[in-house]
């Protein structure tokens, strides 16, 4: 692999969100006082996103009961609060950007019973009801047993859960509560729990110091649980309170890891810098294989 750097090159380059279409959504999410990762976490790409007039949407608040050394979203206690027409604003949303792709993610709530389970079913029953449905993706948190069941019920055409980074950097980088093994069986509880059509989808950053071995053997394990949509993407420094960047690893050797992807045999790889969980490229696939797989 080519050798990494530790100063930010020219080639992470961030869209400013500036177009018509990003205003429009801007619109809409103020419209219906929603909430999205894309601003929360700071994503380095909301202005191509917005531009592209999509957004990744963000139920129940913008407080998050955990707080992981990567992430820009803020901690607390949202007091078991859960809005209850938050699944109608935002199909209501969805349906004003003409979305054929709606990707709906959360804060982690361990403060309610169910982790959040109902109020994902929920959107996607909503989203699902609208008169030109579109596809629809999750990104859960650590979600087992009766509130995984409740979520799959609802029938998401994808369901993702990130194990962030490899095995080895899990513990000091993730919140004590997450645990690596618990994420890849909350992906093969998925896949087999879900329909036979469910696409499970993962992401691991890079940048944090892993090795090459470290991120081959975290795809295997990810490979092993058969997930079949992998994003691998930069870690980037929300703020100074943040965990640093530790290298910034070159797109050649993204292009690397998502051949090695493929010949471990998953459908499709998404690996380049600024690649992130919701990614146009692996929406675009999955949303193809959706189509391929309807009646």
């Amino acid at each position: 692999m080519p050798s990494p750097t530790q100063r930010k090159p020219s080639w992470l380059k961030v869209t400013l969100c500036t177009t018509e279409r990003s205003a429009k959504v801007r619109g809409a999410l103020a419209q219906g006082r929603l909430h999205t990762v894309c601003e929360e976490a700071a994503c380095p790409n909301r202005g191509e996103c917005w531009s592209l007039g999509t957004a990744t949407f963000l139920i129940l608040g913008d407080v998050c009961t955990r707080g992981c050394a990567f992430c820009n979203v803020k901690r607390g206690d949202p007091g078991a609060c859960v809005d209850p027409a938050e699944p109608a604003r935002l199909a209501d949303a969805v349906h004003r950007l003409e979305l054929d792709y709606a990707v709906v993610t959360s804060v982690t709530r361990d403060d309610l019973a169910d982790s959040g389970a109902a109020q994902f079913a929920a959107c996607v029953r909503a989203i699902k009801a609208l008169p030109k449905a579109p596809t629809v993706e999750l990104l859960i948190p650590d979600l087992e047993g009766e509130a995984l069941r409740t979520v799959l019920w609802a029938q998401p055409d994808v369901l993702a859960h990130n194990v962030e980074v490899v095995r080895e950097l899990s513990p000091a980088m993730r919140h004590e509560k997450f645990d690596f093994d618990h994420s890849l069986c909350v992906l093969r509880s998925a896949k087999s729990l879900g329909s036979a059509s469910l696409l499970t989808k993962s992401s691991i950053m890079l940048g944090l110091g892993e090795t090459f071995a470290q991120i081959e053997s975290a795809m295997s394990e990810l490979r092993g649980v058969g997930v079949d949509i992998l994003v691998l993407g930069q870690y980037l420094r929300p703020t100074r309170a943040h965990a640093p960047v530790l290298e910034y690893v070159h797109p050649d050797a993204f292009a690397q890891l998502e051949q090695r992807g493929l010949e471990m045999g998953f459908s499709f790889v998404a690996s380049s810098p600024l690649a992130r969980t919701s990614y146009r490229a692996a929406e675009a696939f999955a949303r193809r294989r959706v189509e391929e797989r309807s009646p």
